[in-house]
């Protein structure tokens, strides 16, 4: 007997080897020299040294005297050292400085303000100090010339001022990889539906975390579902990276997508043992990369996690961060298919299990579970992903939340 769950595929591929297919290409190696003003979150494609040094002067780590440390020899408190206050550093000379200011030209060290006394027109010093003592000195921080950033890297707000600080006003980014995304279905409406009618959402949505995860975005209009429509649409979009349809990509009547890129390039995943949304597809068109999401909200969010965020990270130099997880107790067992990745939304809720410093956490399954309630999703605080080797997870096991919309 056929089961309904699969019917019209062939064979369904595991996660992991569909997502090592949709990566067998090349990053590409399109580069852009940017400000650092805009350079926020991109990634490094030359390797970056300092131009200067940081400090580019030796400076005060301390408030106090600038001296030259062998007139401070043998001082203590019974038996100060005597130097006088003025502009300039000589024999027994010592000058003000504050934290970060200039160290004056013949000074090597730095008495602490606690360790010196005015007495008159004389300087009482309690406290010897050596060379370079309480200095900052030339590059102490960065030096020039010394290696900062390798290609690869992504930028953080903290590497900017870095960068800004050695010297540097522009950096060599990688080029962001272009996605086009297209909705698909001739249900679709942008509002205001009539029975039968269904409003659009996963343009906005997997747009956005396209843009989140590193691509330059260009949002289409809703492509009914019409085989010359659709080729069109994908013949449009031959000039980006990466095109990703959505709804249209089972096996019915007006699934028409995987057979409209077959015959354009190549078809080589369709149906992967990921639930919900196993009838996603991958394919190329002419070297561009077409990722076809089921239209249901949950299915088309869980595949965009699984294949559109690892393929836009590596087109553009980088391998995708882990998403963050919390452990959390099970409050309710969870059933799943074997062979199958299955991801269960869940929401956490703080017990007394534990303290107030750390308290512990219950994972509760949405009571809503198609991957058509998009409400099942973006009210959860993360999946569960139970892994194909599995046959569910019972009640009270500790188990690994993934916060899927991490920005990283």
């Amino acid at each position: 007997m056929t089961d309904p769950r699969t019917a019209g595929f062939k064979q369904r591929t595991r996660v992991t080897d569909a997502r090592e297919s949709l990566l067998d290409i090349p990053p590409f190696d399109r580069t852009e020299l940017l400000s650092l003003s805009v350079a926020d979150g991109r990634v490094v494609a030359e390797p970056i040294d300092a131009i200067r040094n940081v400090p580019h002067y030796a400076r005060a780590a301390m408030d106090g005297w600038a001296v030259r440390a062998e007139d401070t020899f043998g001082a203590s408190d019974r038996s100060p050292a005597i130097v006088r206050p003025d502009e300039t550093i000589g024999p027994d000379r010592a000058v003000r400085v504050h934290t970060g200011s200039e160290l004056p030209d013949g000074a090597d060290a730095v008495v602490m303000i606690e360790e010196t006394e005015r007495v008159g027109d004389e300087l009482e010093v309690f406290d010897a100090v050596g060379e370079g003592e309480n200095v900052g000195p030339v590059g102490e921080d960065v030096e020039a010339g010394q290696r900062l950033y390798e290609p690869g890297h992504t930028l953080r707000p903290s590497d900017l001022g870095l960068l800004k600080g050695t010297g540097i006003d522009t950096v060599e980014l990688v080029q962001r990889p272009e996605v086009a995304v297209v909705p698909t279905g001739e249900e679709l409406v942008q509002a205001d539906p009539a029975p039968g009618e269904v409003v659009e959402t996963n343009r906005f949505t997997v747009s956005r975390l396209a843009e989140r995860w590193g691509a330059e975005v260009t949002r289409r209009g809703i492509v009914t579902d019409d085989h010359d429509a659709l080729r069109a649409a994908i013949q449009r979009d031959l000039v980006r990276d990466v095109i990703v349809t959505t709804g249209g990509s089972s096996v019915g009547e007006r699934d028409l997508i995987p057979e409209v890129v077959e015959e354009l390039g190549e078809v080589f995943v369709h149906g992967v043992a990921l639930k919900p949304g196993h009838p996603v597809a991958l394919g190329r068109v002419e070297g561009v990369t077409v990722v076809m999401l089921p239209g249901y909200p949950v299915a088309a969010i869980i595949n965009a996690v699984q294949f559109l965020r690892p393929l836009i990270k590596h087109l553009g130099g980088t391998d995708p961060e882990p998403l963050p997880t919390r452990n959390a107790t099970l409050a309710r067992k969870i059933r799943s298919e074997p062979g199958v990745r299955t991801f269960v939304r869940v929401t956490l809720e703080e017990t007394n299990g534990g303290d107030e410093s750390d308290p512990s956490l219950e994972a509760t399954p949405t009571r809503a579970s198609g991957s058509g309630v998009l409400s099942s999703v973006a009210l959860a605080d993360g999946w569960v992903v139970v892994e194909e080797s599995l046959e569910g997870i019972p009640e009270g096991e500790t188990v690994a939340v993934e916060i899927w919309e991490y920005n990283g």
